[in-house]
């Protein structure tokens, strides 16, 4: 089968398109010929080892969309020709893939192969975050740091289904906040003086939830708008640089700090996905849940489509098309 291998860490060169062998399955396994996969920025990290097994040569990828061609003897729910989403188990730009049953999910047919590869890491983490570890209540506000990436602007829209009463998003830039405008978010601010005007806009109190994806200055600074009871999460360091939190802003204010992981989720409590799978396709299935397809490639250019998620240019998804697009 064609994929792309990671075969040394660097830049977006290092990944080779291929022919490798098509993987075996294990009891309890499917094999999954994949239509399309998405482009995530911990595959980027991943490329230059600073994700993943660390381990060379790799196949780089967090979830597949496709359909099941095989399945293993233990395998019960799944069946041969069903289309899925999952998360494979070692890596996803290759046109087959594997992955364990519990980490497969099928997809109803009201849902096309574009929106499903799209779906699952960014829909996932965020039904995680904010439906399971906030225990987000009705009517609170929200901060959504890095709000028109792939994550932020799923949260947007998952904080609007689960009654949040006021969604504030920060960007990079100013041209990116019609991005987390569109997606639901109330006001979009850039990261210069945030928190100022977080307080400003919640008259003082702050925000009861913050999805902190940065870490770094912006960790730090987020506490300064945190309200009372507030709910801290940190779930990314894409700025590269750790934060630091004094215990003095914990105690007294009854404000707590929660780290999360999608892929430690997946390694040490698949099963707890199950439920999240259920809930984000019916948001999808029934409109509520969308996704922008920013760009696509054939899965022979996925280095063209490292170089762009990398730039920090792109918009939307960025989606591989695999199958008949080698």
């Amino acid at each position: 089968m064609k994929a792309i291998v990671v075969t040394e860490f660097g830049k977006p060169e290092v990944m080779k398109y291929m022919d490798i062998d098509i993987p075996t399955i294990k009891p309890s396994q499917v094999l999954i010929q994949v239509e399309k996969t998405s482009v995530n920025y911990a595959d980027v990290k991943a490329r230059y080892g600073k994700k993943g097994s660390g381990k060379l040569p790799f196949v780089p990828g967090l979830d597949v969309a496709g359909t099941i061609v095989e399945k293993g003897s233990e395998v019960q729910h799944l069946q041969v020709g069903q289309q899925v989403i999952a998360f494979p188990a070692s890596g996803s730009y290759s046109e087959y893939a594997v992955a364990e049953q519990n980490l497969t999910f099928e997809i109803p047919d009201t849902i096309d192969f574009d929106t499903a590869a799209a779906c699952p890491t960014v829909s996932f983490l965020s039904y995680k975050l904010l439906a399971d570890i906030a225990r987000i209540e009705k009517g609170e506000t929200i901060l959504i740091h890095a709000a028109a990436g792939g994550v932020g602007t799923t949260a947007i829209q998952l904080a609007k289904i689960l009654g949040a009463g006021k969604v504030i998003g920060t960007v990079g830039n100013e041209s990116k906040a019609s991005i987390a405008l569109k997606a639901g978010a109330d006001h979009v601010l850039t990261y210069q003086n945030f928190e100022e005007k977080v307080n400003e806009l919640t008259d003082g109190k702050g925000v009861s939830i913050v999805l902190d994806s940065i870490a770094g200055e912006m960790t730090e600074r987020s506490f300064t708008c945190l309200a009372p009871y507030g709910r801290f999460f940190q779930f990314g360091h894409s700025s590269g640089k750790a934060g630091t939190i004094k215990t003095s802003d914990l105690h007294s204010s009854c404000r707590s700090i929660l780290g999360f992981s999608l892929g430690t989720t997946r390694k040490q409590r698949p099963e707890s996905l199950q439920t999240t799978a259920k809930q984000v396709l019916k948001y999808i299935s029934e409109g509520k849940l969308k996704f922008e397809i920013g760009h696509r490639f054939p899965l022979k250019d996925a280095q063209l489509a490292h170089q762009l998620i990398e730039s920090r240019l792109s918009t939307g998804k960025i989606l591989l098309d695999v199958k008949g697009n080698g």
